[in-house]
């Protein structure tokens, strides 16, 4: 078979089994397997494909019908225009997170002249991305500041594993390995807070937020990504009033929480952080298709 008839073949399966965006994924998948771009599949639509490369590609589509995701089968998301591995034991990073990302940008930025200078040890910022996962938020946030120290936790070790191969590959291992002065990215296995010794600027974190009845109704690619990182609990906000009940005891002086959240988790959020009387300043954003998908606040002293 050549590109085009193998590609008309999956693009039709995937139709067959309700597969959504069928070409684009088939075109991924295929491109990933030659380890060329997309458009070499138009340019070169009449090239034989040797059995190998055939058997690999069918096998990565019976995949995508059994709804793994497709960044699962190639190992690849683009976010925050950094090209992160992904496997099976991480949350597959979202575009709506990066509102999250931009605006710890932001604060780190404003640093000079704003709250976090009255910080007496501030020859760097401070970071701790919670929850880390592939390590997408906090790598992403080292590739935009200098300055930094941030530490990257999750209670899971599998996870753990694919953020050091990340900030490997989006970083390089002398940040971690020989830190310099001015950077430096550790890695802390850890349940929320349990290991965590430091105080931070920022504490960052796309926690677990979707309700447990929630989710075997979404996507059967959703379905397939990590429990632990899709479960909030029954309301969803579980994770929330750990992190928000113990956040500022490792906040520094003017420190700020950023959070991501649910759609329809604004009003919740909010609430919970106001009962605690230990926060300030709280504001949230939306994203670009309207959600409200982050809440900030800054710790009160």
């Amino acid at each position: 078979m050549n590109i085009k008839e193998t590609l008309g073949y999956a693009i039709n399966l995937l139709k067959e089994n309700n597969i959504n965006e069928p070409i684009i994924k088939t075109r991924i998948i295929l491109a990933n397997i030659l380890n060329r771009d997309k458009e070499y599949l138009l340019i070169h639509e009449n090239e034989e494909l040797n059995d190998d490369l055939l058997n690999q590609f069918k096998n990565s589509i019976k995949k995508i019908c059994n709804g793994v995701p497709v960044q699962y089968i190639t190992n690849k998301q683009e976010f925050m225009g950094l090209e992160f591995y992904v496997d099976e034991n991480v949350l597959i990073p979202q575009p709506d997170t990066e509102i999250l990302v931009e605006e710890v940008i932001n604060l780190v930025g404003v640093a000079p002249q704003g709250d976090l200078n009255k910080n007496e040890h501030l020859k760097h910022i401070k970071i701790l991305d919670l929850c880390t996962g592939s390590g997408a938020i906090g790598i992403s946030i080292a590739k935009n500041v200098d300055n930094f120290k941030i530490t990257l936790s999750d209670i899971s070790k599998k996870a753990l594993k694919v953020a050091e191969k990340n900030f490997k590959n989006l970083v390089g291992e002398d940040a971690a390995v020989c830190p310099q002065n001015n950077k430096q990215i550790k890695i802390i296995q850890s349940d929320l807070f349990e290991n965590i010794n430091d105080k931070f600027d920022i504490i960052v974190s796309n926690p677990p937020y979707i309700k447990s009845d929630v989710i075997k109704t979404l996507d059967k690619e959703v379905q397939n990504e990590p429990k632990i990182s899709l479960d909030g609990g029954k309301d969803g906000l579980k994770i929330y009033k750990r992190i928000i009940d113990e956040a500022y005891k490792y906040l520094e002086f003017n420190g700020y929480l950023a959070l991501e959240i649910g759609y329809d988790q604004k009003e919740d959020v909010i609430n919970l952080i106001k009962n605690t009387k230990k926060y300030t300043d709280i504001y949230s954003k939306k994203d670009l298709a309207g959600n409200d998908r982050i809440v900030i606040c800054k710790k009160e002293n």
